[in-house]
């Protein structure tokens, strides 16, 4: 029963994203735009080239960050991950700035791609610096080598937008998530990416499962944990990199809808991962609808937005660690 009011609250803020904005559109036009689109008609395009996109990418981005960040929380037992705060968005966001000052603009698609080995190398290097190799990995130490990572690749995404004067329109981009150039991005792709890194989370969420009861009783069960690690790192690879490449970097999204999540499942990580999908679209829908309506006619980015509300939860959930966890 409360999954289904978390599909209804996602229901009520899609619909919150395709009716809201600066054009306001007769409830008729919605029906005629969806079964009878008119290019000539200005609210038709309105709904279906920009509002449609719009909302589509922030589905597509938020349930993948939710997914990605309830598979880092469960397989590092770490309440603080979250690939904004890990530096996984920013290895994403890096490598698709650099693609894009090296290849310019003229493919979107193709520079997309490069969000994926960006996230996968920063998915590995804030695992290994954060002992996840040695199996002794602890909040704290994860967080302080996430934020190490996150604020070196920032500098060198900072470093190339500097070099090239012609970056800087993109850099205002990657610099805080945006669902506003939707249209331009490669959504049916992305959602494709997505939807496989949820379906392989779905497949080993149980062997995540069985890591927490710790590595020799995980063996004992059947369990591999290198195996299980790598997956998972996948999972978060294709998650966030497509997430990245339709929103750009979108902060403590994925470090938001976990707990949320977990009081509404209960301790079952794939109906965790379920609701983390649906509950991450609609926080990302809403927050940038929210974003549209605080400054109207003009708007605040959805990264700020996410950022703005994460931020005070970060510290919430930041105070109730234990010292004894902070390895």
């Amino acid at each position: 029963m409360r999954m289904l009011w978390v599909a209804v609250v996602l229901v009520l803020c899609a619909l919150g994203s395709l009716t809201i904005g600066a054009r306001a559109l007769a409830p008729s036009v919605y029906l005629d735009a969806l079964l009878a689109f008119d290019p000539s008609d200005p609210a038709h395009v309105t709904l279906v080239a920009v509002r449609l996109p719009r909302l589509m990418a922030g589905i597509i981005a938020g349930a993948a960050l939710g997914v990605a960040g309830t598979v880092m929380q469960a397989l590092t037992r770490n309440p603080l991950a979250d690939p904004g705060i890990l530096g996984v968005n920013a290895g994403a966001a890096f490598a698709l700035l650099l693609g894009t000052s090296l290849l310019g603009r003229s493919d979107e698609a193709m520079v997309a791609l490069l969000s994926f080995p960006g996230a996968a190398l920063a998915s590995i290097a804030v695992f290994a610096l954060g002992g996840g190799l040695r199996g002794d990995v602890g909040p704290v130490r994860l967080t302080l080598a996430g934020a190490a990572l996150n604020a070196l690749l920032l500098s060198l995404v900072s470093a190339v937008a500097l070099v090239r004067q012609e970056t800087l329109d993109v850099f205002r981009f990657w610099v805080a998530g945006s669902l506003t150039q939707a249209t331009t991005r490669p959504l049916g792709a992305m959602a494709a990416v997505a939807a496989l890194g949820g379906i392989i989370a779905l497949v080993i969420a149980p062997r995540i499962e069985a890591l927490s009861l710790g590595g020799a009783l995980s063996r004992g069960l059947g369990t591999h944990p290198r195996r299980v690690q790598a997956g998972a790192l996948l999972v978060v690879t294709l998650t966030t990199g497509a997430a990245v490449a339709v929103a750009g970097p979108i902060a403590f999204l994925g470090l938001m809808v976990p707990p949320l999540a977990r009081l509404v499942s209960g301790h079952n990580l794939r109906a965790e991962m379920v609701v983390s999908a649906m509950a991450g679209a609609a926080l990302l829908t809403f927050a940038d609808t929210l974003g549209r309506l605080l400054m109207a006619p003009s708007e605040i980015r959805a990264g700020i937005m996410t950022a703005l509300i994460g931020g005070p939860v970060f510290l919430w959930i930041a105070r109730r660690i234990r010292p004894g966890a902070a390895t």
